[in-house]
């Protein structure tokens, strides 16, 4: 099969389910111009499955902003620096149960079964161009280098979207619904420690999310601050572009050896996650927090198969400090001298830290704001996440706040506590991306469910014709007289 042969059978699979249908959605008019349904902000792989999953609820008013160039979107072409996806192969995703929207699909058209059956993991280029396609057979509306700056609501369940970037055809869009699905960092901001950026120029340092040359590093000494995959990741890459020395610092004392996402993704612990009480999620996710994710075995064999490679384990960084010669970092077992620090330190997850959500913020609920952790397990920084509806839905911490979050939604990771990995994870959006579906779909619906329900109470258009006793036609009867035996 080739990939020609692939979209027509995508297309034959989306006619059966009977895809494209007229919308139900009522429009609505506006002074300041068009209002769209729902605006997805992200056009990665949440914001094209979302769009997708409305179109199959019959909501196609919708537009997806993405602030990147086309082809670009996520982290897959910049600052995603492994060379396969962590994901085993065999999970499904956006295709939302159709098998030919499937990366398998689209690997065995190009590969055939053959060349399904000799992967292990998914290439992250092939990811990144399975997302291209999956945008391209769908025909999913998306504005590319689109920025949204701020979201400005108003108690009529309008969003005014203020909007910047080469791609925006003007400096607004209006909005019903509004859906952050940006990913990693939506939530909040990548985290670099405060000793270190306040202490070292840009010059000597990035965090991992950054755009880091790496060419321009060549033979040069480098270290990472991080024990998680994306630490031996950048390792990795940083070594294949020629950087001398690579040593990462952890500072545990031994490597996380545990990944709980894969338990999850057999236990019905991401799928069922909203059901659990706060108590339990707050637990479960303490828990995930403490086993940082490891490095895939085939990630860190690479990357220590690299002469220039160094581990030091029970190793924190206890200060830094720009030199001539570098940045010293010093640690429990001496001071270290290199020409250039790598941190992935993660990121922080809150509201308050989103430019988009200024006006806002300080109505939305967190996780503090509805639950007191036992003081074992309690850690602010799950506190600070927002506390969302099971349907990814921002929610007040007063009465004041309600209209203006209302149609506001969290598809991100931001949604880790209230929602598991539904929206965090490659393994959870077969099971996210439909209840975000149907909230927002539920949401338009009630906006106008008086009419709806008074147009059915009044409904009067007659669909059976049929007559008793029926009309006979004589030319049609056939009667005794003229009724011929045959024998």
């Amino acid at each position: 099969m080739s990939l020609e042969a692939l979209n027509e059978r995508v297309k034959t699979d989306l006619a059966y389910l009977n895809f494209g249908g007229p919308d139900w959605v009522r429009p609505i008019q506006h002074p300041a111009g068009h209002v769209y349904d729902v605006v997805i902000v992200g056009g990665g792989q949440s914001g094209l499955g979302i769009a997708f999953g409305l179109l199959r609820e019959r909501i196609s008013n919708i537009l997806i902003i993405d602030e990147n160039k086309e082809g670009l979107e996520g982290p897959w072409e910049t600052y995603a620096r492994m060379v396969t996806l962590r994901t085993p192969k065999h999970l499904t995703s956006i295709d939302l149960g159709v098998p030919s929207l499937t990366f398998r699909s689209f690997w065995e058209a190009q590969t055939g079964i053959e060349g399904w059956e000799k992967i292990d993991k998914i290439p992250k280029g092939d990811w990144m161009n399975y997302l291209r396609w999956y945008r391209q057979v769908l025909q999913l509306p998306v504005l590319n280098e689109v920025t949204l700056n701020d979201i400005e609501p108003d108690e009529t369940g309008i969003h005014k979207l203020h909007i910047g970037g080469t791609g925006a055809p003007s400096d607004k869009l209006l909005a019903r619904k509004v859906i952050l699905a940006t990913g990693i960092q939506g939530g909040g901001e990548w985290h670099v420690p405060s000793f270190i950026s306040d202490k070292l120029p840009k010059t000597l340092y990035a965090h991992t999310s950054k755009d880091i040359d790496f060419k321009k590093l060549k033979g040069k000494k480098i270290a990472i601050l991080g024990g998680g995959a994306s630490a031996y990741d950048n390792a990795n890459f940083a070594l294949s572009e020629g950087v001398g020395e690579a040593h990462v610092f952890v500072r545990r004392k031994e490597m996380p050896r545990i990944n709980p996402i894969r338990q999850m993704e057999i236990s019905g612990l991401i799928e069922r996650f909203p059901v659990l009480s706060d108590s339990e999620k707050y637990t479960a996710i303490s828990h995930f927090f403490k086993h940082n994710q490891p490095p895939t075995n085939d990630t860190f064999n690479r990357a220590t198969s690299w002469p220039g490679f160094n581990l030091h384990l029970g190793a924190p960084w206890l200060d830094v400090e720009a030199t001539i010669d570098g940045a010293v970092v010093t640690t429990p077992q001496g001071k270290f001298t290199f020409d250039f620090l790598v941190i992935s330190t993660g990121l922080l997850t809150d509201p308050g830290l989103r430019p988009e959500l200024k006006r806002v913020e300080k109505h939305i609920a967190r996780w503090g704001d509805r639950y007191q952790a036992p003081e074992d397990i309690a850690n602010p920084l799950l506190d600070a996440h927002p506390y969302l509806s099971p349907g990814f839905s921002f929610l007040s911490r007063g009465k004041e706040g309600e209209k203006l979050l209302y149609g506001l939604f969290a598809f991100n990771y931001s949604a880790l506590i209230s929602c598991g990995l539904a929206a965090s994870a490659l393994s959870g959006m077969r099971y996210g991306i439909p209840r975000i579906v149907s909230s927002v779909a539920d949401e338009l619906f009630l906006d106008h469910k008086n009419e709806s329900l008074q147009e059915f109470l009044t409904y009067d258009v007659e669909e059976f014709i049929g007559e008793w006793p029926p009309k006979k036609d004589s030319e049609d009867v056939a009667s005794p007289s003229n009724t011929q035996t045959i024998s």
